[in-house]
């Protein structure tokens, strides 16, 4: 479905996270669009660098954290590479013939992905280019003045744009926009220093984190296995059921709602919270 994104595993413990961007009606293909960087993490490299039409990989089945929620209206914003994810909530939108708008940002028109294309199929009433070597940035004051009746925002690229943007929306009602980072925002400190002990309710030990560790590192320290991928919050792989204690949420893919209900957590960046000393977790 769309926002959905699959793992893509790379070579020797390599993987990546990429939105995928074909329709929901055509199961028997899986795409993907993955832009070369000249600051790789090794991923993008690898994709362009090592994988050649035939080459069989290994990937996971889709998940998503970034569902398109049933609305009458939507305005889609779209900065560099985060226009992947949009494309088939685009086709979506309009298969159902809802009312939308795509701003969508980038360095120029060239490095702007899939920029012609979506002119051309959806016209510009509806796509709106913001090339910056153009003079032409983006105005998110503009695009986001005010929230507009029965209109959700979704918004994706580069964590600068994505902050920018939740700060516009700050006094919106909950639930109109929805965000996905590709990047894992700063964490800046935890709100305790203090180690902390987690019990692991289905094997029946427990492990100590320290204020250097997350849960992650600590439970595989000890020996024990816990499913995991980007290690920054951003996927979702980790999620992990809370059976005791308060956790203090560092993740971008919990909903606050998800995060006051403290139910479950990501245990890749999140803790616990000050003043708790003991998780009991379900793993």
């Amino acid at each position: 479905e769309p926002g959905a994104h699959i793992d893509v595993h790379l070579g020797d413990d390599l993987i990546r996270q990429y939105s995928v961007c074909s329709t929901p009606e055509d199961l028997s293909v899986l795409k993907i669009g993955v832009l070369r960087t000249s600051d790789s993490r090794g991923g993008s490299a690898y994709v362009h660098e090592h994988l050649t039409p035939g080459t069989a990989l290994t990937i996971s089945a889709p998940r998503n954290n970034f569902p398109l929620l049933k609305s009458r209206k939507y305005m889609f914003i779209a900065g560099g590479v985060g226009i992947t994810p949009m494309l088939p909530m685009l086709e979506q939108a309009e298969a159902e013939g809802k009312e939308w708008v795509l701003h969508y940002g980038g360095r120029s028109r060239t490095s702007m992905a899939f920029a012609d294309e979506l002119l051309t199929k959806y016209g510009p009433e509806k796509i709106f280019l913001y090339p910056n070597d153009e003079g032409n940035g983006l105005d998110l004051n503009t695009a986001l003045a005010l929230p507009r009746a029965h209109m959700l925002v979704y918004a994706c690229g580069p964590g600068g744009m994505l902050t920018a943007i939740e700060e516009l929306c700050m006094g919106w009602p909950p639930g109109v926009l929805h965000t996905e980072r590709f990047v894992a925002a700063e964490l800046g400190a935890a709100s305790s220093s203090e180690p902390f002990e987690v019990e692991l309710a289905q094997t029946g030990g427990s492990v100590t984190v320290q204020s250097d560790q997350t849960i992650v590192e600590a439970v595989e320290e000890a020996g024990a296995r816990v499913l995991s991928s980007c290690r920054a919050g951003l996927c979702g792989t980790c999620e992990t059921r809370i059976l005791a204690g308060e956790p203090e949420h560092r993740d971008a893919v919990l909903t606050q709602e998800d995060k006051d209900a403290g139910e479950v957590m990501l245990v890749c960046v999140s803790g616990a919270a000050a003043g708790c000393s003991r998780l009991v977790l379900d793993l």
